[in-house]
């Protein structure tokens, strides 16, 4: 298993931590594919009753690592390495959501961009009450991407992701759970504890019908899903090397990110 993640399995509840602390829990590409091939092994291991995903370090993640990106020159790529370097995120956000059992996001910090989104595509969501949650795709001259827009817009409503998304506002702990993008709002510090009794509280439930309910739920709630954003990836990968996109991240600073 990849150092970049933390794995504790433990009377049915699996803990999922992101261990970059000194980037910010950044998105690497190698994260991603990690976070993903977990995804796929939690969903094929046995006596999986709940998982728990969240951070080392203060903050979840500042989302996709916009550096390897500019190493990759990702104008030079061909359409069809573009297409598949954009799609990565949406396979994560797609394993995490295809999961059986009960997820839960623990939040602590600042969770921006792909890490709202992954975020988005768990069950349940807990955040501190001065953590935020921030997407700059826009501002970054790109197209919300990894399946999140139609995950933010039934969790918030049309109107309240299109200031999310497009406007760019900033959900902090009490309106983030106000919004509906968080369900639980706990002390600074205490987010992985919340997360650890909502998971025995699913341990403690009978395991088929919570299964069940929950993909009738996931069933109901993203039956257009497919419909929003089958061609995202292929947006992003074109607009990764649009002239305004690439002006945007040049001048997309530390200081923007939350520093």
């Amino acid at each position: 298993m990849s150092e970049l993640l933390e794995i504790q399995a433990k009377g049915g509840i699996w803990r999922v931590r992101l261990n970059r602390p000194r980037e910010r829990n950044v998105f690497s590409l190698e994260l991603m594919r990690s976070l993903t091939n977990t995804a796929q092994q939690i969903r094929d291991e046995p006596g999986v009753r709940a998982v728990i995903l969240c951070a080392a370090g203060p903050h979840f993640s500042a989302g996709m690592d916009l550096t390897e990106v500019q190493k990759s020159d990702v104008s030079k790529l061909s359409l069809a390495e573009r297409r598949r370097l954009a799609a990565l995120g949406e396979r994560m956000c797609q394993a995490w959501e295809d999961i059986p059992a009960v997820t839960v996001a623990a939040i602590e910090g600042h969770c921006i961009g792909g890490g709202a989104a992954l975020a988005a595509a768990l069950d349940w969501r807990v955040i501190s009450s001065s953590s935020w949650f921030w997407l700059p795709e826009i501002a970054l001259g790109l197209p919300l991407g990894w399946g999140a827009l139609p995950r933010v817009v039934s969790l918030l409503g049309p109107a309240k992701a299109k200031r999310f998304i497009i406007l760019g506002e900033r959900l902090h702990g009490p309106q983030a759970l106000d919004f509906g993008l968080a369900d639980y709002l706990v002390a600074d510090g205490q987010a992985e504890a919340e997360a650890w009794k909502l998971a025995q509280r699913i341990v403690d439930l009978p395991e088929v019908a919570v299964t069940m309910s929950k993909q009738a739920v996931n069933a109901s709630a993203n039956a257009l899903s497919h419909i929003a954003s089958h061609m995202v990836s292929d947006q992003l990968a074109l607009a990764l090397i649009s002239e305004e996109a690439l002006a945007a991240r040049a001048s997309f600073t530390t200081n923007k990110r939350g520093q």
